[in-house]
């Protein structure tokens, strides 16, 4: 059978194709997981847990209760990920080295970020998150010349901008939580608060998403679509931050002034980005079932595996930060919900991608069929993160453009 062609691929394909990558990355161990862990594995949790105590001691005084909570959550889970997906451990490594770098360099003084070099050019949150923007646009251009070429040296340069770019774009936001703190204590917070800050955490959720299916699948060939929308969210990044001035850190608004924002935007933001990646990869199943680029893509029932994962991570992320912000409108409101544009289209979202999932579970959806659905969604999406901002007021007009 040729899966290239075929209109409605079976999920045994796509897991044949996802166990024969596996195979290329080592033979399967079938020992439990844990008496699989090397040394470097137990290092890495040391290193984790050393940096998580590092953290509480020397920021103590600086975080609340429920901060203190998330830092000894995320240890834990940030073991295990770079124990279940080693990269993840070189790339937690450089983001701590260079952040605490900056810290250095910043002394407690935020006026070094124009006098010191390595600051000016590189370290200081702005110039972090420009070098992450230009990465993610030289790693979408390579990852086209790799597809359109069928060379693997494009694909190969244009996976180690993506990492870079991730690389950079989370020192950003690192330092730029800490710059929040240089301005002032009262300002101080977690860089997730406004427009700006979401789209660069748009675009780091959606690298990552996209890198693990890379290596997970391996095939490049998804990036030259992927990185479309990441590229878009540049662009997108670029402009606000020139005709808005939005890259200036301003203190919170009092409804954001809430622990609930730190747990509620991230899980919103891996929905977004997981939806927006199963969009682009839709694009590319439909192109390769019209015979476009169909050699030089991946087989039909890896893109169809890679849209139903996307949707279900990002679906099962949605939910968990819609009834987190019904318990925080609940705290801040006084009700759970109270319909207002950006609940409704919230709402709107998760039922577009219940149904999705739900015909893909219950009736069999898959082909291009899922595809256009995949792909609308992304249209849905985008109105209930951009178009209630821009078009519509209520309880969430903090975040109009």
């Amino acid at each position: 059978m040729d899966l290239t062609h075929a209109s409605s691929p079976r999920p045994a394909d796509a897991s044949k194709v996802a166990s024969q990558a596996a195979s290329q990355f080592g033979a399967l161990d079938e020992r439990p997981f844990l008496r699989r862990l090397g040394v470097f594995d137990w290092l890495f949790a040391l290193a984790v847990v050393g940096g998580a105590g590092f953290g509480l001691s020397r920021y103590h005084a600086f975080m609340n209760y429920y901060d203190k909570l998330v830092l000894v959550c995320a240890a834990p889970a940030l073991i295990v990920l770079g124990w279940r997906w080693k990269p993840v451990r070189l790339l937690a490594v450089a983001i701590a080295a260079f952040s605490l770098l900056s810290l250095q360099l910043y002394h407690g003084d935020l006026s070094r970020a124009d006098s010191v070099f390595l600051l000016k050019y590189f370290l200081s949150s702005q110039s972090a998150i420009l070098w992450m923007s230009a990465l993610f646009v030289f790693a979408t251009l390579f990852y086209w010349i790799g597809l359109l070429s069928r060379s693997p040296s494009g694909g190969a340069i244009g996976s180690k901008l993506t990492w870079f770019a991730v690389l950079m774009g989370f020192t950003g936001m690192m330092v730029r939580w800490y710059e929040s703190y240089l301005i002032g204590a009262d300002v101080g917070h977690i860089p997730i608060s406004n427009l700006y800050e979401v789209f660069v955490l748009f675009c780091l959720i959606t690298a990552l998403f996209y890198l693990y299916y890379e290596q997970h699948y391996a095939t490049r060939a998804m990036g030259a679509f992927v990185l479309l929308v990441i590229s878009a969210a540049v662009g997108f990044l670029m402009w606000y931050s020139v005709a808005r001035d939005a890259q200036q850190i301003q203190p919170l608004v009092p409804a954001l002034q809430s622990w609930w924002m730190k747990i509620h935007v991230p899980a919103n933001f891996i929905g977004y980005g997981s939806f927006a990646l199963s969009a682009m990869v839709g694009v590319a199943y439909l192109l390769s079932e019209r015979g476009i680029l169909a050699d030089r893509l991946p087989p039909l029932a890896v893109l169809d595996d890679v849209m139903y994962k996307s949707i279900a991570v990002g679906f099962a992320f949605f939910t968990v930060a819609t009834i987190l912000g019904a318990l925080w409108a609940a705290q801040a409101w006084g009700g759970y919900w109270s319909w207002d544009p950006k609940e409704t289209w919230a709402l709107i979202v998760w039922l577009n991608y219940a149904a999705w999932l739900h015909m893909r579970l219950m009736k069999g959806l898959r082909g291009a069929a899922a595809a256009w659905w995949a792909l609308t969604g992304l249209l849905v999406t985008t109105f209930a993160f951009l178009g209630v901002n821009m078009f519509l007021s209520g309880l969430h007009s903090y975040g109009k453009l």
